[in-house]
């Protein structure tokens, strides 16, 4: 059966895939979300579900104001003698020429954990990956970062020696490769097979020049000679097709012996990544010159097939917090659910009043990714605000500076009104009050197309009524907003108190329904 790509929609770029026996693997990018890392799990490289986060303890993981589109950039997940590995880097600045970041590891014996204190390792670059040499030693693989302007800023890539028992690194650096004349090297990974060491690296920047680019060495530390098939995979020399942005990919084998690779792309309307990257899989094969190419060419493929393989279709997802668990689809800004006050009991899901939308401390907003073109998001509400810096709603959320926010607040003669809001990088935009009579749930509701964003609400039994101009959803892409934006579009339910009196919304359930375009 074939499904269509990606397969993993929605934001989740660079892409770490692992198979252990049966059992697929996959971790993606987080950025400035919580908790850290997110997990996904197949049996045939088609279906996929969230199945956990591998940074999840606030003790560990604080991204309090960080800016957007820092935090955790693209982990890396390996299995060796039982053991699990995860490489990840955080990101503290990228401003100018300057990107502070570390790179940590963490190992569980268990994929669903627990998985240890975060151990540092580095700081002179990202993307680190592991890699275990058959020969019995294990490396750390990651680009390098030079600030000087004289210089190349992506200066290649290096390896060092890595000790599982002690956890840290030994021995020499080596600067095995210097990247090809795509430039902006990164994302490296290191397969050893049938007597090559190869070296896959994305290339090109992570827009419409993205690509995977692949050399190889007879020796771990060089010299590696580039592949004839370069790039690997890439679509930035074909405008018409429908993933775009692909690159930084990883290859996985199957247990029958057949090469996958997983990368990144995104799908745009008029030039705009509204989803964010997502990750594709596509089929590689092994040439008699003994080189990976993509089996039908470097252009990412719209379908994956597998044989025998049984295409789930995707769900709706629906949610009665009076009952149900908050569903692993949802995170939170920078910090744990129950930092920013936001947890069930029974009575629903309560979301205490936070900072604003546009803050990068103590946000108080609960939300999921938006995998879909169209859909409808509908939250059913309990909220007495006293003042109008009492906010509570839905909201379209990209980033601190970029976002959509519905709430129910109060006007100057407390009474209750719906208010719409527009940030596009950072200039306020606010629509008529909405007069709201004293009911005891209100229904809002989101409702997107490809290009744009609907808001409607509903008061008790009554009818759904409009509020608001139509706003335009490319908006909330990384090519819309200002400076470097690497996360995606997402949905679900906010809290502000403004005011500091403790104010705190309950919503009842949450729904995200796929509609047709």
């Amino acid at each position: 059966m074939k499904k269509s790509n990606p397969v993993l929609q929605g934001f989740r770029p660079d892409p770490s895939i692992l198979r252990v026996k049966d059992d697929y693997y996959l971790a993606t990018s987080t950025f400035e979300w919580f908790p850290g890392v997110c997990i996904h799990h197949s049996r045939d490289l088609l279906n996929w579900e969230i199945i956990t986060y591998a940074l999840t303890d606030e003790k560990y993981l604080d991204l309090e104001g960080i800016d957007p589109s820092c935090g955790i950039w693209a982990p890396n997940l390996t299995c060796h003698n039982g053991v699990y590995y995860l490489l990840y880097t955080i990101v503290y600045t990228n401003r100018s020429r300057f990107k502070d970041t570390i790179n940590y590891l963490v190992t569980a014996e268990n994929i669903l954990g627990p998985w240890s204190k975060p151990v540092a390792l580095n700081k002179s670059g990202f993307d680190p990956s592991l890699f275990h040499d058959p020969e019995g030693s294990t490396w750390l693989v990651n680009m390098v970062l030079d600030y000087r302007l004289s210089h190349k800023r992506f200066a290649g890539i290096c390896i060092q020696q890595f000790d599982p028992e002690k956890k840290k690194l030994i021995g020499d650096i080596f600067h095995i490769f210097k990247g090809s004349d795509a430039g902006t090297t990164e994302g490296p990974n290191i397969y050893y097979h049938n007597g090559y060491y190869y070296l896959t690296c994305a290339e090109g920047g992570t827009s419409f020049e993205h690509r995977v680019t692949m050399c190889r060495s007879k020796n771990l530390k060089g010299p590696y000679e580039l592949s004839p098939y370069n790039p690997v995979i890439t679509s930035f020399d074909d405008d018409s097709l429908l993933l775009k942005r692909a690159g930084h990919g990883q290859l996985v084998e199957t247990r029958a012996g057949n090469w996958y690779m997983a990368y990144l792309c995104a799908r745009t309307v008029d030039g705009y990544s509204v989803l964010g990257r997502e990750t594709a899989i596509q089929k590689m094969i092994y040439t008699n010159d003994q080189w990976f190419c993509a089996e039908h060419g470097h252009r990412p493929e719209e379908y994956l097939e597998i044989p025998g393989a049984e295409v789930k279709e995707d769900v709706n997802e629906y949610l009665n917090f009076k009952s149900d668990d908050i569903s692993l689809s949802y995170m939170t800004l920078r910090s744990c659910r129950k930092k920013n006050g936001i947890f069930t009991d029974g009575k629903g899901l309560h979301i205490k009043g936070g900072n604003s939308l546009s803050s990068k401390y103590n946000v108080s907003l609960l939300a999921r990714r938006v995998t879909d073109f169209y859909l409808s998001y509908t939250v059913t509400m309990r909220f007495k605000p006293k003042d109008y810096r009492h906010m509570a709603g839905v909201a379209c959320y990209y980033n601190c500076d970029n976002y959509d926010f519905l709430y129910l607040t109060t006007d100057d003669s407390m009474n209750y009104v719906l208010q719409l809001m527009e940030v596009e990088n950072g200039e306020i935009r606010q629509g008529e009050d909405v007069a709201i009579k004293n009911e005891e749930t209100l229904q809002l509701q989101i409702r997107f197309t490809e290009k744009n964003i609907f808001f409607y609400y509903r008061e008790g039994n009554g009818q759904y009524n409009a509020v608001g101009k139509v706003l335009d959803r490319r908006l909330l892409s990384d090519e819309a907003v200002v400076g470097n934006g690497f996360t995606g579009e997402m949905v679900g339910m906010a809290c502000q108190d403004l005011k500091g009196d403790g104010c705190e919304s309950l919503f009842d359930d949450a729904s995200y329904i796929i509609a047709r375009g």
